[in-house]
């Protein structure tokens, strides 16, 4: 597999390098935090930094934790600090060392320190750690492989005219957007899929059910598979709830909120919420939630991806956008929906509405409807897979695969 530099993410760190913040980098597990950690601390080192300069400890690793308390670390990293030169700390899964927080905050008040953690959970950015560190830190939310690292880590030649990138998109999102899926490859589907579920069951495990003491791991397990089915739909607690009672499985709204508070967290969905167009307000009901990676459908549904090809399209532009850094809502007008209003890097609102293909004046009339009853001027975009295609009403029509190319 060709290393993937990453270079959305490798930029922000190095555009935050020795500034007065701590730089706490969040996203799923196996997402590439600890790689990219890795791949910057070699970047220091090849831009002249002393080896001795750079201390580095990943918290999933015995060594590095075992029989150790927040203070003892705190005293054995700082006896190897570097007196009148700049020392660059890499924490990584430090929520895994109880009360980290003070031995971030030890850390960041001692002179010349350059701090840099990792984290798998969102809630470890709550509680006593943003009372103690409110303000001093910039978080860099960290998705899987977009589409076009994908084909990098491929080897894949994006300037080759003649690509299937249909096929090419299928096994995008049939196999997995986590790095390691591409070294899986060769191995065949099964390797994947094995894990996938490894991963998905230390997720769950570890992550949620352990943290939170979640008793009723039936009930859990179908609210997950109910989101997972439901992708780019509006639900709310109380639907999902409904729907779970007619299927045997009773569990109240209010433990359906919880509990997808948990996945949000834990960066397995996605949640995006409705604002309404014509009175610019955000809505508090009826949100639409999205995969961290259309992979782990395999584990959760088990279904054809071709089947439900529109919604998973959605999906990935979606995760691209926020890669992008917009800001992202879905958007209600009246009658209408828009797939997503979005505000870019400078603030700018754009519109996008994605549909898997334009089969014929009705399917051409839908897609377009909603985007031309907005009566503004700002940019206004329809994505599908569509080769060719054609601007209406000022609304651009792109062929969606150029478009997660073209960063």
């Amino acid at each position: 597999m060709k290393k993937v530099k990453r270079k959305i993410y490798h930029d922000k760190l190095a555009s935050y390098k020795d500034k007065d913040l701590i730089k706490v980098v969040t996203g799923l597990r196996r997402a590439g935090k600890s790689t990219l950690l890795e791949m910057f601390r070699d970047q220091l080192l090849d831009s002249g930094i002393a080896p001795e300069q750079i201390q580095f400890y990943n918290f999933e690793l015995p060594e590095h934790y075992l029989n150790k308390t927040w203070d003892t670390l705190y005293f054995d990293i700082k006896a190897k600090l570097q007196r009148g030169r700049k020392n660059y700390i890499f924490l990584d899964e430090v929520q895994n060392i109880p009360q980290f927080e003070k031995l971030v905050d030890g850390l960041y008040a001692t002179e010349n320190t350059d701090i840099y953690i990792t984290g798998s959970n969102a809630f470890f950015l709550s509680g006593e750690w943003a009372t103690l560190l409110s303000g001093r830190y910039i978080e860099i939310s960290v998705l899987p492989f977009s589409f076009a690292e994908y084909l990098e880590g491929r080897n894949i030649d994006t300037g080759n005219k003649y690509l299937n990138y249909e096929a090419l998109f299928f096994d995008y999102v049939n196999e997995t957007s986590l790095p390691k899926g591409i070294e899986l490859r060769d191995e065949g589907y099964d390797k994947i899929y094995e894990y996938l579920q490894a991963l998905y069951n230390t997720i769950i495990e570890k992550d949620i059910t352990q943290r939170y003491k979640i008793y009723d791991k039936r009930a859990f397990a179908n609210l997950v598979k109910y989101l997972a089915g439901n992708i780019g739909s509006p639900v709310s607690p109380s639907s999902i709830s409904k729907a779970l009672k007619a299927d045997g499985q009773s569990i109240h709204h209010a433990t359906v909120e919880k509990y997808i508070d948990y996945l949000v967290a834990s960066y397995v969905f996605y949640r995006v919420h409705r604002f309404d167009l014509k009175g610019r307000k955000q809505l508090a009901t009826r949100e639409k939630y999205y995969i961290v990676d259309p992979g782990l459908l395999n584990v959760l549904t088990g279904r054809e991806k071709t089947a439900d090809r529109g919604h998973i399209l959605e999906n990935v532009v979606y995760l691209e956008l926020l890669r992008r850094g917009y800001k992202v809502w879905t958007g209600r007008l009246r009658n209408n929906e828009i797939d997503f209003t979005t505000k870019n890097p400078r603030g700018e609102i754009e519109y996008y509405q994605v549909a898997w293909q334009l089969t014929g004046p009705d399917t051409e009339q839908r897609e377009f409807k909603p985007l031309e009853t907005l009566r503004d001027n700002y940019p206004k975009y329809l994505l599908t897979t569509d080769a060719f295609t054609s601007n209406r009403n000022g609304i651009i029509h792109q062929n969606v695969f150029q478009w997660l190319l073209n960063q």
